[in-house]
């Protein structure tokens, strides 16, 4: 019996070093491919593919990977580096122009406002900027508004009829059901929680969701205004009316210039190349383009460097992720740009809804350690809300886009409560206990009042403490933070009138600023943070076929990439602890 325990421990060791082994021998394989993978070789006479169905965040990432070093990698499908190819494109000669051809594009408006500016700077070199879709949907409308010359499909359609919010209310369904949501909050505007406490839109919540969707519709009728050369009451003529939802409209009313198909569209290209009818045009994708122009800031001279953190996701605790701000990832950040001598000046990236109190706290005191060595310049990207405005609020200077939206200085937390359900069923609870609090909160007793009161008094704490680092981060008064604050959010040109913020513009006008104060006028950019990987995050991300995909990604292919957003919102939802800095409502303009 022995003997057989001996050989069939033998025979599973075997297939275990087996199966290491050769999953060591994949992985090797796929770095020593990935490094020597041909980057694509511009030709003459091309033009640049704007495909941006793939970029989704400004930063795509730093990944070091424990004991592989041959692994590590900077992945360049970031919103900054195809920002950065175009601005390279406007002086190669090899490009000659850009396509957009049925966009589609999951960018926030912030991120969609600074590639519309990228794309009108790069118009400025006497290069062509066109485009093509079967249909426009409103927030690739925008986005395609900005070309010399747009073609829609014939039978194709536009979406163009201005905003609107559409928020549920569950106060009959907690009764019906006896599930309660127990409400803690500071901030007449920290409507989060609203849809739990009443069956209607309060007028507090009506009048910002109002003021918000109107200040970011004008923005965007502003911008197309002046590509379009449409005024924005004849805009807002044809939103109220609906006046271009067919192609023939569209057309009539000057949003589109051709309809014609997409085959025609290749050919009106070809001859502002003069490239006969019947060859293929040089054209190259944008994220090749990225990684054919990669080494540009590795050839630099420059020895001075501008550090840009970027602060994007939902704010949790534990060390964070590419999705996810954390303060383990932050302060490492912070505290490498601060001890690097070479580094003259920090910007930070936010775009975040806010989270966890706790954790806005850690970072905002990790800033004001390092404020002291060098200046921290912040730049709002599409969000830069609640816990997300806590981390940025005491910057030297604070940038936003127009159509950022921010502030909700606020806090609250939400309890679930089954107790009228499990009545329902049959289950009651009781207690015994050797002090008045020593229970705490239990999901099947009633919250009683004193458990409210102190809930209640760390959240009037929080919120506190939450206005008093805005009021020393921006100069201001208590009652003047106040004042703004309750929870409203805010868009960037409002936010710079209330002073919550300095200026309007993007990351570019950030590091600018910041290299002044720094200083320095010739400088190249390090992004921050850098992620840690081990041998288990390999194995976990390769427990699928083919080995090259992730679950992640598996899970997009399934269900698609919006579904998959909301999955990933319910996930993060279900591990909130504590009081919340976090945006009241999600807003996704389409």
């Amino acid at each position: 019996m022995q003997f057989l325990k001996n050989v069939l421990s033998t025979i599973v060791g075997l297939f275990l070093f087996c199966f290491i082994f050769f999953m060591v021998i994949i992985i090797i394989g796929v770095a020593a491919g990935s490094s020597n993978e041909d980057v694509v070789k511009v030709k003459d006479n091309s033009v640049i593919e704007l495909d941006i169905s793939d970029v989704t965040q400004d930063y795509a990432g730093k990944f070091i990977y424990k004991d592989f070093s041959m692994l590590d990698s900077e992945p360049k499908e970031g919103l900054t580096d195809v920002l950065n190819a175009i601005e390279a494109a406007k002086d190669d000669k090899k490009i000659k122009g850009i396509t957009l051809t049925n966009t589609n594009s999951f960018l926030g408006m912030a991120q969609a406002k600074a590639l519309r500016d990228r794309l009108e700077d790069f118009k400025k070199s006497g290069k062509f900027v066109v485009s093509y879709a079967d249909s426009f949907s409103q927030t690739d409308y925008y986005l395609n508004s900005v070309a010399d010359t747009i073609y829609l499909n014939p039978i194709g359609s536009l979406d163009f009829k201005g905003l609107s919010s559409e928020v549920m209310f569950f106060k009959d369904l907690q009764e019906k059901t006896g599930i309660k949501m127990e409400v803690i909050r500071h901030g007449k505007y920290k409507s989060a929680v609203e849809p739990f406490l009443s069956n209607e839109m309060s007028p507090e919540n009506r009048e910002q969701i109002s003021v918000l969707l109107n200040s970011i519709w004008s923005a965007v009728a502003s911008d197309i205004s002046k590509s379009r050369k449409i005024s924005v009451d004849s805009l807002n003529s044809i939103a109220e009316n609906l006046s271009a939802r067919t192609a023939e409209m569209a057309k009539a009313t000057r949003l589109v210039d051709k309809l014609g198909y997409e085959d025609e569209f290749h050919n009106g290209i070809r001859k502002a190349l003069k490239v006969k009818k019947e060859e293929d045009y040089n054209s190259v994708t944008i994220l090749d383009y990225v990684k054919a122009n990669a080494l540009s800031d590795l050839l630099s001279a420059a020895k001075d460097k501008i550090a840009v953190i970027y602060a994007q996701g939902e704010i949790m605790g534990g060390e964070g992720d590419i999705n996810i701000i954390g303060e383990g990832a932050m302060r490492e950040s912070l505290k490498k740009a601060r001890e690097d001598k070479d580094v003259k000046a920090i910007v930070l990236r936010v775009d975040s809804p806010g989270g966890d109190a706790l954790t806005s706290e850690l970072i905002w005191r990790e800033i004001e350690i390092t404020k002291k060595k060098k200046p921290v310049v912040v730049s709002m990207g599409n969000l830069a809300a609640s816990g997300g405005y806590y981390i940025s609020c005491n910057a030297s200077r604070i940038f936003a886009e127009p159509n950022t939206i921010t502030g909700s200085i606020g806090v609250f937390g939400v309890l679930p409560n089954f107790t009228g359900i499990s009545n329902k069923m049959g289950i009651h609870t009781e207690q015994v206990s050797t002090h008045s609090n020593a229970a705490g909160y239990s999901l099947f007793t009633p919250l009683q009042d004193k458990t409210r009161n102190i809930i209640q008094e760390s959240i009037e704490d929080i919120y506190s403490t939450f206005v008093n680092r805005v009021a020393t981060g921006r100069k201001m008064t208590f009652e003047q933070v106040d004042a703004i604050a309750q929870g409203r959010v805010w868009t960037g040109s409002d936010a710079v009138k209330n002073g919550l913020v300095d200026e309007l513009g993007g990351l570019d006008e950030a590091v600018a600023y910041a290299a002044k104060l720094g200083k320095t006028d010739s400088y190249t950019t390090q992004a921050y943070p850098q992620f840690e990987r081990s041998v288990d995050d390999i194995l976990k991300s390769l427990s699928g076929m083919p080995f090259a995909k992730t679950k992640e990604e598996f899970i997009k292919e399934e269900v698609g990439q919006e579904n998959y957003k909301m999955i990933e919102r319910i996930r993060r939802a279900s591990q909130l602890r504590g009081a919340q800095t976090i945006m009241p409502y999600e807003i996704t303009i389409r």
